[in-house]
């Protein structure tokens, strides 16, 4: 049976947190920008929003949030959003850095280019926008590529965890088919 009433979490330390917002309750699900371990547990899923990873990770450690996160994580949907991606690959390059390993996939730091190579794309039929972006250069067999743009991965599924390359909440379509399949996967698994 698929629980309608759920609330979305977006990790709220550091990144494009606000955006999710609409799209969420567009989607009929209600938004909770989240930090602590209190508000970790009231959520039914989760979304890695984009910004910088290594400044996420660095807050997730400076406020000892580590395990706590990876347990909430073990348990409920997760979608990581271009640096949230990169914190959910088991395989992180240029440069490697820690990770929650979520999904067996290696993403490459920036591998679009920086700043000046960011562009505006279409995946899905929908407009998405690709800033610093990461590139999934390797998807495990059991990983669902959901989208592809010149034949290279950029939205992937495992089970209850997603990950996407581009940013979708930038876009005033509300919402995107991409909050909308997340919001769904986080009613058929509460």
């Amino acid at each position: 049976m698929m629980k309608e009433d759920v609330t979305i979490g977006v990790l709220a330390l550091q990144g494009a947190v606000e955006p999710h917002r609409a799209h969420v309750e567009a989607c009929g699900a209600r938004f909770a920008a989240v930090k602590t371990p209190e508000a970790f547990a009231q959520v039914d899923g989760f979304i890695l929003p984009g910004g910088e990873s290594t400044t996420m990770l660095k807050l997730i450690e400076n406020f000892d949030l580590w395990d706590v996160l990876a347990e909430q994580f073990r348990a409920k949907p997760v979608w990581g959003i271009c640096a949230g991606s990169i914190l959910m690959a088991r395989t992180v390059l240029n440069p490697a850095q820690k990770s929650f390993d979520l999904l067996p996939i290696t993403i490459q730091r920036n591998g679009y280019g920086r700043q000046l190579d960011s562009h505006y794309d279409l995946v899905d039929g929908y407009k998405v926008s690709f800033i610093r972006a990461p590139v999934i250069t390797e998807a495990g067999p059991d990983v669902e590529v959901l989208a592809r743009q010149d034949d290279v991965p950029v939205w992937v599924q495992k089970g209850h965890y997603m990950a996407s390359a581009f940013h979708p909440e930038l876009t005033q379509d509300y919402p995107s088919p991409m909050h909308r399949r997340f919001v769904d996967l986080v009613r058929k698994s509460a």
